[in-house]
């Protein structure tokens, strides 16, 4: 914490801006030695103030050539991003002249920063909790407006804000407990009232509300996972590209074009998903289609949604859907019976039996383009039915998820105490464990492998 750090903070590439941050006590100082106001000499500039935009040159201070022309914004400490000094250098994009600008910062006393050292510092220098430094990775890989927004939120303490509330009832539980261990002659015994009965119960609701968030709308990160399966060359690969809209998988009238799967992102009325067009499923002696089989079968069981195709002339039948989606397998699996080439006359259209005619039915011609706009629909219809994104303001990951199931463990270890009126002690450990399991999610009580392993996500510069 007491070295400086630099690093370039936006992508390598040619562009319009590219930025270049310093972070630490010689932030500041190195700053003045590398800046000049005017272009004719390095003359060194030592009035900067903060959060005003300087405009001057960089210089080789060995060479004393110019590297070049940058708006240099000083932010002292701590309002500024790490709560350090920091310095933020806006020079033209380009991988060679942010390479020299650095190289130069480095050789002043400045270290290159750790993968997420600068957000690690924000959250060590407590001006950020560790769920708004999760959220600043959720902002940069949001996938969608959705995901984007809840991300936004989060970063800005709405997710901090909730746990610290349930914390500090459980606290204030725990105190009482306490009060009756360390001094049980100066106190009324404890004796358990409605009042903290219905705190530890107000907790597990919450607890579980957040549960429920994660598992409703944690797609909103990942992404809903679609497999398009079905018989070789029913059109699979031209339904990909439609739903796409771009050529991204291979389309020929040779049956099994496809035998590796293609998976792609696809955003449809701001919710991402992820489709996959697998390889014809069918009976085949070839070594390499029975392996993009297989690989197929693994994509389509760990799908939330399945698009099974057929087209006119053929039949459906329970035994060949059962072969593509076995009934194990159907449990909670969504489906869409989707009939492609319907500009075709040549036979009439299959039709569901009367075990699975609850699935929806959308007919197309991804050859023609039709039907692909109530296809989308639909896709979105059916994977977020019933779910209000509109009710929660965040979305706890996956990590936050753990520890909240771990919460809950914990409060249920205490109701059953309660109910059988166990020592002060024996609930006291309970209560501890679960105000430790929220503080993991906050940071209060998250151990260091814990932060290595969110920060060691980010890139360098961030």
């Amino acid at each position: 914490m007491n070295d400086t750090i630099a690093a370039i903070a936006t992508p390598y590439g040619s562009g319009g801006i590219g930025v270049i941050r310093i972070s630490g006590p010689k932030a500041f100082d190195i700053a003045t030695k590398l800046f000049s106001k005017t272009k004719l000499r390095l003359e060194g500039y030592t009035n900067l103030e903060s959060h005003k935009v300087c405009h001057g040159y960089i210089f080789n201070t060995g060479s004393k050539d110019i590297i070049d022309e940058v708006l240099l914004i000083p932010m002292k400490g701590p309002s500024s991003y790490t709560a350090e000094d920091v310095v933020e250098i806006q020079a033209h994009s380009g991988t060679i002249v942010l390479r020299a600008i650095l190289d130069e910062i480095l050789s002043h006393e400045a270290r290159l920063s750790e993968p997420g050292e600068f957000t690690k510092r924000a959250f060590l220098n407590q001006r950020i909790d560790l769920t708004q430094a999760e959220a600043v990775a959720d902002i940069i890989n949001a996938k969608s407006v959705n995901s984007l927004k809840f991300a936004a939120s989060q970063n800005l303490g709405a997710l901090k804000k909730g746990i610290q509330e349930l914390r500090a009832k459980l606290i204030h539980f725990l105190s009482l407990l306490e009060v009756n261990i360390d001094f049980p002659d100066d106190v009324e015994p404890f004796e358990l009232s409605q009042k903290e009965m219905d705190l530890i119960d107000d907790v597990l609701e919450k607890c579980r509300e957040y549960i429920k968030q994660h598992e409703d709308a944690c797609f909103l990160k990942d992404g809903i996972r679609i497999a398009i399966c079905g018989a070789p060359n029913v059109g699979k690969s031209s339904l990909m590209n439609r739903l796409l809209e771009q050529d991204r998988a291979i389309v020929t009238a040779i049956p099994g074009t496809t035998r590796d799967p293609i998976e792609e992102g696809l955003n449809i009325d701001g919710i991402p998903f992820v489709i996959i067009d697998t390889a014809g499923i069918h009976q085949s002696d070839n070594l390499v289609e029975i392996i993009g089989i297989e690989k197929a079968k693994d994509h389509i069981t760990a799908s939330d949604l399945v698009l099974f195709m057929k087209e006119p002339g053929t039949h459906f039948t329970d035994k060949e859907f059962e072969k593509i989606v076995p009934p194990e397998n159907q449990s909670g699996k969504k489906v869409i019976f989707v009939i492609n080439k319907i500009d075709l006359k040549d036979g009439s259209l299959p039709e569901l039996s009367e075990k699975y005619r609850h699935l929806p039915t959308i007919e197309v011609s991804a050859l023609l383009n039709k039907g692909i706009k109530e296809l989308k629909q639909k896709i979105v219809a059916i994977s977020i039915a019933d779910l209000d994104l509109e009710k929660s303001s965040v979305i706890p990951n996956l990590r936050h998820k753990k520890a909240l199931e771990q919460t809950v463990e914990a409060l249920i270890s205490v109701k059953t105490g309660l109910a059988q009126t166990l020592e002060e002690e024996t609930l006291a450990i309970d209560i501890k464990n679960s105000i430790d399991s929220l503080g993991t999610i906050t940071g209060e009580t998250a151990s260091l492998d814990i932060l290595d392993r969110i920060f060691d996500n980010f890139c360098i510069g961030k």
